[in-house]
């Protein structure tokens, strides 16, 4: 590195990241100092880089993921998730992300295809009710009960059932009931444990694993020595995946729908592929046959990423965009505002679902759309996310149009990005 190598700029004091006008005031300072900044935090006295260059980025994420550790705020998050896939790093992430890897093959993922359409299909026959009594559609929690719903199933096969059951009803909705993220909320949710732990001692006590996703991580084996997961690892691992599987699928899936219901050429050519589509199984490449339901993800993603920051913490030295960086920095990506970047997306504002096209021109750079992240630490689950949300479009956009009449909404920035408000929709059948 170079020791005279030029200081980034700096923004106006503040916790990055810790405070509610974080994404406001990131799309602010961006606007104002460009792709590397530096900003000082007060609460935890120390500098923030910020950083919207995709050469940057790869770097941080790729090239030289080495130097870099989880960051800012997964001390929070490792309250409510333990130390599973999301919170850990080194050889224990290393060695849970193999063992975890087999549950996200794509012959795995399209075997919940049956499942994805039943559980769509009996929460889109209420939607007709709705349809003729003129009733809204919370959209928000719909959404939000619709991925919970997929993931528990992916996770448990028929031990949720049988939970539910003798419960009187699922304890794990109290995760679409209760939309806070706070201490409070973190002890309740490993409370469910008990449960988890229960059909675990069940499964190893019977011999079996089953076919699901907790099945895979009772099957497997530390390659270095042949151990299972312990049941500590085993809990942290399936609260991970309930939460990152449940959320960022159903903020996504609520904001289409709202995108769509503003966008009628838009929603009409969804229409025309879909109707021109008769799938006629669920396998992974069929389903990715819905080339425009997937620019319209794609787009979504762009333009309100579920995880709007990255954290991470600089291990050593390095050098960003030509800018020293010191040890034990922290370093903040924000998909938000790398996603509207001016210099790689064209009227970055614009819902244009053809800009993700194979043949669109121009292509943007690789690390300027993060909505999964990159390099080693890629989301583990964005083919299941696409496959779950592409089938969810497919299926009820065939038979019905949503309208939005109220006003913009609002979002926060919290762990995830979200609108403040639940959207509420008016049900309208399609008549084709």
């Amino acid at each position: 590195m170079s020791s005279d190598s030029p200081p980034p700029p700096r923004a106006e004091p503040y916790d990055a990241g810790s405070t509610d006008d974080s994404l406001p005031r990131m799309v602010q300072d961006f606007a104002e100092h460009g792709n590397l900044y530096c900003v000082h935090a007060p609460g935890r006295n120390r500098d923030t880089y910020v950083i919207s260059d995709p050469v940057d980025i790869k770097r941080v994420l790729l090239t030289n993921h080495r130097n870099y550790t989880k960051g800012v705020g997964f001390d929070r998050i490792k309250l409510l998730l333990g130390n599973g896939i999301i919170n850990s790093d080194g050889a224990l992430w290393q060695r849970q992300r193999r063992m975890l890897q087999p549950a996200f093959t794509r012959s795995v993922i399209e075997k919940a295809g049956e499942m994805i359409v039943a559980l769509n299909t009996a929460r889109l026959d209420r939607w007709e009710q709705l349809a003729d009594s003129g009733e809204p559609l919370n959209l928000t929690l719909e959404m939000s009960q619709l991925s919970l719903d997929i993931v528990l199933k992916s996770l448990f096969g028929a031990d949720i059932d049988r939970l539910t059951q003798e419960q009187g009803g699922n304890p794990f909705a109290m995760v679409t009931e209760d939309s806070t993220r706070d201490l409070k909320f973190a002890y309740r949710f490993r409370q469910l444990g008990k449960h988890v732990e229960a059909i675990i001692t069940r499964r190893q006590q019977a011999g079996i694993t089953g076919e699901d996703w907790l099945g895979t991580m009772l099957a497997g084996r530390d390659p270095a020595t042949n151990a299972p997961m312990s049941m500590r690892e085993l809990l942290d691992e399936v609260f991970s995946l309930i939460v990152a599987g449940h959320e960022t699928t159903a903020v996504t899936l609520n904001m289409a729908w709202y995108l769509l219901s503003q966008h009628p050429e838009i929603e009409s050519a969804l229409h025309v592929e879909l109707e021109g589509a008769r799938l006629a199984d669920w396998q992974l490449a069929t389903v990715e046959t819905l080339h425009y339901t997937q620019q319209v993800l794609h787009e979504t993603l762009r333009l309100y990423p579920p995880v709007w920051v990255f954290t991470r913490k600089s291990s050593n030295t390095d050098q960003l965009s030509g800018c020293p960086l010191p040890k034990d920095s922290d370093v903040f990506i924000t998909p938000y505002v790398v996603h509207r970047h001016p210099d790689h997306w064209q009227d970055p504002e614009s819902f244009c679902p053809a800009r993700f096209a194979a043949d669109a021109d121009p292509q943007p750079p690789r690390f300027a759309y993060v909505p999964f992240s990159a390099g080693p630490r890629h989301c583990i689950g964005e083919s299941f996310a696409m496959y779950e949300m592409s089938i969810h479009l497919y299926l009820a956009a065939r038979r019905f149009k949503l309208r939005y009449f109220g006003n913009p909404p609002e979002f926060e920035a919290r762990i995830n990005l979200r609108t403040k408000e639940d959207l509420q929709m008016k049900v309208e059948r399609r008549g084709w």
